[in-house]
């Protein structure tokens, strides 16, 4: 049987931190997982550096944590990133891969972008990066995008539609090479986005779980970055240079309800910072009997759990 227990955050960390701990480590360090030469970690100082190894470190005992957490990766596990070209997945790719060089069980990984064919879409920048930085990856090529513009209402958001036209090819090509987990980026604000979302548009009180069965029970997705900050993500990604590619088909629609969400959840880490967290906690400390949900929580049933207890302690007087 395959062992359950994966990784331990601290196998992999131990490396980093004895380079951190070197006076001349900013410079050196800050290379070690770079996967392509980026001017702006070049340009940066003693002080700069030792900041930005500060945050890579940060992000990879995050990951670490979630991995471990939750058993997202275990012995022999082939991943599949999925490559957006956005900060996110990016960000993604470059900690798993600085997670697999120390990780002490083996596991490949795979970047796969799926081409949705939208227009001006920049073919080579992902193949060009991914290949100069030599990861095994795939360019799926599906016409969504056509697909979504035909079926979507005028004035209507796109975004459900091209979600579920995403997910289920990039499902679909999981089984193809062979993957056993599929990778997304989604962070610890995306998980907070779609709770509000649910809350407040769709009467159901859930998020995004950080490890997930697909429905038809032949995929695992995980999500390695669920405990990072957006913040943090966004400075990674602007230090490291990666080649961002804008998504215009859903960037483009004004007053998306998810941008409104993002919007207030900001507004309240301005007033009061440490909110976000405080909520994030709440997503993984759930009470079922304090809620309403009663296929979560038998209800019905309490007059009977109250007389079971009382019995057991009118046989404990009894007793003694």
């Amino acid at each position: 049987m395959q062992d359950a227990v994966t990784f331990d955050p601290r196998d992999f960390q131990d490396s980093q931190d004895s380079q951190d701990s070197q006076d001349m480590a900013p410079a050196a360090a800050a290379s070690t997982d770079r996967e392509a030469p980026s001017p702006l970690l070049d340009a940066l100082d003693v002080r700069g550096k030792r900041e930005f190894n500060k945050l890579q470190k940060r992000l990879r005992r995050q990951a670490g944590n979630a991995i471990v957490d939750y058993g997202m990766i275990q012995e022999g596990d082939r991943v599949m990133v999925c490559l957006s070209g956005g900060k996110d997945s990016y960000t993604l790719l470059s900690i798993l891969r600085s997670l697999q060089r120390n990780a002490p069980v083996n596991f490949s990984l795979v970047a796969v972008n799926l081409d949705q064919k939208q227009p001006g879409f920049p073919e080579q920048v992902l193949p060009e990066y991914l290949a100069s930085i030599g990861v095994d990856y795939h360019i799926l090529e599906r016409d969504t995008y056509s697909v979504v513009k035909e079926k979507t209402p005028e004035g209507k958001t796109t975004c459900a539609l091209c979600s579920r036209l995403r997910r289920g090819s990039l499902y679909g090509f999981a089984e193809e090479i062979g993957a056993t987990k599929i990778a997304l980026g989604h962070h610890r604000e995306d998980i907070l986005e779609t709770l509000f979302l649910n809350l407040f548009f769709g009467g159901s009180l859930k998020a995004m779980p950080p490890k997930l069965l697909s429905d038809d029970g032949k995929n695992i997705l995980i999500r390695p970055l669920a405990y990072c900050r957006e913040a943090d993500i966004a400075e990674f990604a602007r230090l490291m240079a990666f080649p961002i590619i804008p998504c215009n088909l859903c960037g483009s629609q004004p007053n998306l309800q998810r941008q409104v969400v993002k919007e207030m959840l900001g507004e309240w880490e301005k007033k009061h910072p440490g909110r976000l967290e405080s909520m994030f906690k709440a997503v993984t400390n759930v009470a079922p009997s304090q809620l309403a949900d009663r296929e979560l929580f038998d209800f019905a049933g309490l007059e009977e759990k109250q007389a079971r207890l009382q019995a057991s302690r009118i046989d404990i007087l009894n007793e003694s």
